[in-house]
């Protein structure tokens, strides 16, 4: 070994560097405290002084620990309410107030960016059309009447507009300034979301059993790559509140990105919605106010509770609807939602939905964004129709994600629409413009569909619906309402999962509404608008197969609490319908095709409970658990070599929440995970020499590299011959992120679970 050591980029700046070859007892010690406090917080050093250890922050695509996040927000509030004194008192009034404060300025954030977005859409999406010539930035309502934002002045578009400006007047031309804008929207809105392009790890648990099928290189483990800014956003969000990690997906960037995509895809006329979207900017906004609060920033347990609140935010936005919202939240995406974060949900949508009512950006002054007062109530008989409505909502729903997801696995595979998904939005665009443009109906955004749909036309007959109803013959509008629900379904299929931002809801809402107001047609004991209405709750229902909130949602939308059982007989019978063609909805089958790891804990049992399997089926094989499994001496130090070799093991399955298990005389002794094992030997452990032990149990001793502060040294664990239920059960309520395997009788460990493995051998099931 040569008496002086080469510089390098490593080199610590050191005052005795020059002189020493090694570093000093005391200087390693100061140095790993130094890098120990750069990387951990607080509470989790507490935490190196009982059972459970410390934990790093989370990385890419990991499980998050409940438990371990559930004693460390424990430590962390004892901490504060122990202060005496009146700073004490602050203390603890601030700490319990945070939840509270968080929710309230997510509720105004996220309105004032639904604001931001609703104009700026409104504006471009009219462009197709004309343009205002007081002001360009103006859209048809704000040009020709006197509804502005921020005012809560009433009046009707005006009739024969001069301040509004056609582009022509003549059909073929307007056709192909209309298409033209429509493909420019396009291109522009998936280009902005090219920019949120990100790659995750893709290697699953199952593949990294077997050695030689994970192929090491200097590249490392090819990731799948993802567009943060694309599609919805709920699956990945339904993702991470489950408790895995997605890096960025919350960050700013996304956040404009998502905004100003979603402003230029609505904009298209494709047959999407903002709605979606909405949802995921509110999380984005819940998440960054989350990182100001300390509480929520460094406990992945808490930030999941207010993120679930955040998302309540999105759809009290989207559609005026803040009870709806809170309902959405709760039953549709997340799945850790106790009474305390439902309140705050509550609170967040109260304030979303206050100060868009405020900001008023349809000028209406009005929360309901398609109010009818139909003024009529319905008879018995009217149920059979309800029911069919149930029926063919079920039936589109159904059809709807059978095809879409078939779609998506073929379609989508071929190597040039994979790796060109900006044409692929060209050619949807493209299609979608010359087939709904004939079509007087569909040339508007959704929203503006629904609300043309919905029109009762009792008394003076206004709009272009009621028009062609009072005609004599209106087999031609009856035409165009096959046309406009057939056009629909076909469009949406090929449209959901294209690379911009997109939401679901409002497009099946239209269909629904149009296959509604065709059925209006042949009963006239009532208005058609009733039978539009809820032949959009049925058709949503069928294809997102929500229930409780979508029946809030409609009265909230639409203010006909009248219509409230209608509603339900028709969103359940969808749902019954469309359960028996496909048992997953958009939602749950999107995130089968974007590949993320997801458990639901009911849908799991669903799958469990007609398997009769055992935990054994998913111990891992005797390979793995030998490279996984270190036998510590009785003097509880391993060599640094040993450690560094299964390190590279476990790098090379990919799985990054593996770990390795500690055992004595065959008896399990703690768990270390793979981060915390990393950090400890290339951060900490590159001061001592490649010959050094590292101590991973027991009291350490001056001197040593000691690890046994990140072992979990209480690992839950199961008996091998438990019913797989039960192992299901404990993962889903508990929030694991691996469960030890024990032998009956023995008590010696046979095997670890992680919660991948148990998400990929579930999935194995479906199919």
């Amino acid at each position: 070994m040569p008496d002086v050591e080469h510089a390098s980029e490593r080199t610590h700046f050191l005052s005795h560097a020059a002189q020493d070859r090694r570093l000093s007892a005391v200087q390693r010690e100061l140095d790993a405290e130094s890098l120990v406090s750069t990387h951990i917080s607080k509470e989790e050093q507490l935490l190196s002084t009982t059972s459970i250890g410390e934990r790093l922050p989370y990385n890419d695509y990991t499980t998050i620990d409940w438990l371990h996040d559930l004693v460390k927000d424990s430590f962390r509030s004892r901490s504060i309410h122990a202060q005496r004194g009146v700073r004490g008192s602050l203390g603890s009034i601030f700490d319990s107030g945070q939840g509270w404060l968080a929710a309230a300025l997510i509720g105004i954030l996220s309105a004032c960016v639904a604001f931001c977005v609703d104009i700026a859409e409104a504006t471009v999406s009219d462009w197709k059309l004309g343009y205002c010539t007081t002001n360009v930035f103006s859209h048809r309502q704000t040009c020709c009447t006197a509804r502005h934002p921020l005012s809560t002045a009433k009046a009707n578009l005006a009739e024969g507009c001069a301040e509004w400006h056609m582009w022509t007047e003549d059909y073929w031309k307007a056709f192909a300034i209309f298409v033209g804008f429509a493909l420019a929207f396009g291109v522009i809105s998936s280009s902005f979301t090219m920019l949120t392009k990100s790659t995750l790890p893709s290697a699953a648990p199952g593949q990294g059993d077997n050695p030689r099928s994970v192929q090491a290189s200097d590249q490392g483990l090819v990731g799948k790559s993802i567009y943060l800014a694309a599609g919805s956003g709920i699956p990945e969000i339904k993702t991470i509140l489950s408790g895995f990690v997605i890096p960025h997906f919350l960050d700013l960037k996304v956040l404009v990105i998502k905004a100003i995509g979603a402003v230029f895809a609505v904009a298209t006329g494709m047959c999407l919605g903002k709605e979606g979207p909405f949802v995921h900017i509110s999380t984005c906004v819940a998440y960054l106010v989350g990182s100001l609060f300390p509480k929520y920033s460094e406990n992945g347990r808490k930030m999941r509770e207010l993120l679930s609140a955040g998302c309540s935010a999105g759809l009290s936005v989207a559609f005026g609807a803040p009870i709806g919202g809170v309902l959405f939240a709760y039953e549709e995406i997340s799945t850790f939602f106790p009474r305390k974060v439902l309140w705050r949900a509550f609170l967040c949508s109260l304030f979303a939905a206050v100060v868009l009512k405020a900001l008023n950006p349809t000028g209406t002054g009005k929360l309901v964004l398609f109010e009818t007062n139909y003024g009529v109530s319905y008879s018995p008989i009217h149920y059979l129709i309800f029911v069919v409505l149930g029926i063919a909502g079920g039936l589109f729903g159904g059809v709807f994600c059978k095809a879409n997801f078939l779609w998506s696995k073929n379609f989508r595979q071929y190597s040039i629409i994979k790796q060109h998904p900006v044409f692929e939005v060209f050619l949807v665009v493209l299609a979608t413009g010359l087939l709904q443009y004939p079509n007087p109906m569909t040339r508007e955004t959704g929203d503006t569909i629904i609300k043309n749909l919905l029109a009762d036309c009792r008394g003076a007959k206004k709009g272009w619906v009621c028009q062609q109803e009072a005609k004599d013959d209106n087999a031609r509008f009856i035409g165009w309402l096959v046309y406009g629900t057939l056009a629909k379904l076909v469009l949406t299929i090929i449209t959901f999962g294209c690379k911009v931002p997109s939401g679901i809801i409002i497009p099946a809402l239209d269909a629904g509404a149009f296959f509604g107001r065709l059925i209006g047609q042949w009963v006239t004991t009532i208005s058609p608008g009733v039978f539009a209405m809820v032949g959009a709750a049925a058709f949503l229902a069928g294809v997102s197969r929500m229930t409780i909130s979508l029946c809030v949602i409609m009265f909230e939308l639409t203010g006909e609490l009248e219509y409230i059982v209608p509603h339900m007989v028709a969103i359940l019978v969808a749902k019954w319908v469309a359960d028996a063609l496909e048992k997953d909805g958009v939602y749950d089958l999107a995130q089968t095709v974007l590949g993320h790891p997801f458990l639901d804990a009911d849908h799991s049992m669903n799958l469990v409970q007609g398997t009769q399997e055992l935990v054994e089926r998913l111990i891992p094989p005797k390979q793995t658990m030998r490279d996984i499994t270190v036998d510590v001496p009785k003097d509880n130090k391993v060599a640094k070599r040993i450690l560094e070799e299964k390190l590279d093991k476990l790098k090379e399955r990919g799985l990054m929440d593996a770990g390795l298990v500690l055992v004595q005389d065959g008896m399990l002794q703690g768990y270390l995970a793979e981060s915390e094992l990393d950090f400890g030997l290339n951060d900490l452990g590159r001061q001592w020499e490649c010959t050094s032990r590292v101590r991973v149990l027991g009291d350490a001793e001056e001197g040593d590299l000691d690890l046994s502060v990140f072992v979990d040294r209480t690992p839950l664990v199961i008996f091998a011959t438990a019913p797989m239920e039960y192992l299901v059960e404990m993962f889903g309520k508990l929030g694991l992120r691996y469960l030890c395997v024990i032998e009956e009788g023995s008590g010696k460990l046979v095997g670890v679970v992680i919660k991948k493995r148990l998400v990929v051998w579930l999935e194995s099931l479906k199919h």
